[in-house]
């Protein structure tokens, strides 16, 4: 295999008894087909050296964004473009701290910051560090973020305790990293269509018609779908989310907005992955002035929103349609209805209201297609996006194989 065909990953390795497993994680990454570069920060030094990582991994170790001659040709810049993969491990609290805030005091960190490519930390430090309010609050932001974590392990510490906190064994470790390859490539080359968040619907200047969708789960599909390569254009409702790194954004208020501009993406679309809660019926027109109280009662006529998955499933255009299912009982019966109806490839169903789902980091899928169900358990959301892209990339590959076998028998 030639260097130009190996699988580019690389090894951020941060200071914690668990970089001396590190050399070994390289060798098996190696094994794999991987060519691996080892950026170590300044903490990692005291317990590996870099000619360690230098001999098992073949590759001069970075470990100074100050370093004159790597950086004359903005060397840091060029390394995260080279990557396929980040992957920090072991990653301590510290370094979950700074990611999580942004923060590029080193080499490391800046490669992070600096990258479009999937990046993944593989957790180490002592079990009371590990469940403390601070990491547990920087491990939920770099989930939503897109960034995937691969563990801890439980069992005996260097410390002499046990409990949560161990960095998961190298062959594990590069399995895993494999895995997150290959689901990186699953969409590649397609333009999926996301929509997020609520709508508002007008009723004066100051009033208006919505609901309590956060967007979560629509920024974490986003994320995902990016992760696994597509070209993604996230169309939000209004919400308080930071936008998706790689994704491209449109704002829209209302549900004819929406309509219009998810229309506007339809010539090119491949995926169409309707997450928005979208209004079901609105005030005719907006009232030019506030209105004011005048009585003990007030009539408020409503009509029909523009239904913006149905019109995406009976386009001639069509892509392939997964639809969302936000329901307070008889989930599944009211889910295959509205797959049925609309004429959907895929619908994502789940229990709302009672503290479930709406403004939460959590939560729980019953995905359906014909003839199939599959259940994804409750987690935080940034997992369940990443497990419900998986499914939708295997069935968009069926769908287009059925379709390239029957243009075959034409």
């Amino acid at each position: 295999m030639s260097s130009s065909d190996r699988t580019r990953i690389l090894l951020g390795v941060t200071g914690g008894i668990a970089a001396y497993k590190s050399p070994d994680l390289v060798r098996r990454l190696a094994e794999r087909g991987a060519d691996v570069q080892v950026v170590m920060t300044a903490g990692a030094r005291q317990f590996v050296t870099p000619l360690t990582f230098q001999a098992v991994s073949g590759r001069p170790t970075r470990d100074d964004l100050w370093d004159a001659a790597a950086e004359a040709a903005m060397g840091h810049i060029e390394l995260a473009r080279w990557a396929e993969l980040v992957l920090v491990a072991p990653a301590s609290a510290n370094f979950l701290a700074r990611l999580a805030n942004g923060q590029a005091e080193d080499l490391l960190s800046t490669l992070c910051l600096a990258t479009d490519a999937p990046m993944a930390v593989a957790p180490s430090m002592n079990r009371l560090m590990w469940s403390n309010a601070a990491t547990q609050a920087n491990v939920s932001t770099l989930r939503a973020r897109g960034v995937t974590i691969l563990g801890p392990d439980e069992g005996d510490q260097a410390c002499g305790e046990v409990g949560p906190g161990r960095m998961l064994e190298p062959v594990e470790l590069a399995q895993r990293a494999f895995d997150l390859l290959v689901r990186s490539r699953e969409l590649e080359g397609l333009h999926v269509v996301i929509t997020a968040g609520p709508t508002r619907e007008a009723i004066d200047p100051v009033r208006f018609i919505s609901n309590r969708s956060s967007g979560k789960m629509g920024f974490a599909t986003a994320q995902a779908a990016r992760a696994a390569g597509a070209k993604v254009t996230l169309i939000s409702g209004p919400v308080a989310l930071d936008t998706p790194t790689g994704v491209r954004r449109v704002n829209v208020e209302s549900a004819e907005e929406m309509y219009q501009a998810v229309h506007r993406e339809l010539p090119t679309m491949d995926i169409f992955i309707s997450a928005a809660a979208v209004a079901d019926y609105r005030p005719p027109q907006a009232q030019p002035q506030k209105i004011k109280k005048t009585g003990d009662t007030m009539h408020l006529d409503l009509v029909k929103a523009p239904d913006i998955l149905a019109s995406v499933s009976a386009d001639k255009r069509r892509p392939f349609v997964v639809g969302f299912a936000a329901e307070t009982e008889r989930v599944e019966q009211h889910a295959r209805e509205k797959l049925l109806k609309k004429n959907l490839d895929m619908i994502a169903a789940n229990l709302v209201g009672e503290g479930l789902a709406f403004d939460c980091d959590d939560n729980a899928l019953l995905v359906l297609w014909p003839g199939e169900r599959r259940m994804i358990e409750r987690a935080a959301k940034a997992d369940i996006a990443r497990q419900l892209v998986v499914l939708i990339a295997e069935r968009y590959r069926v769908r287009e194989a059925h379709a390239s076998r029957q243009r075959a028998h034409v």
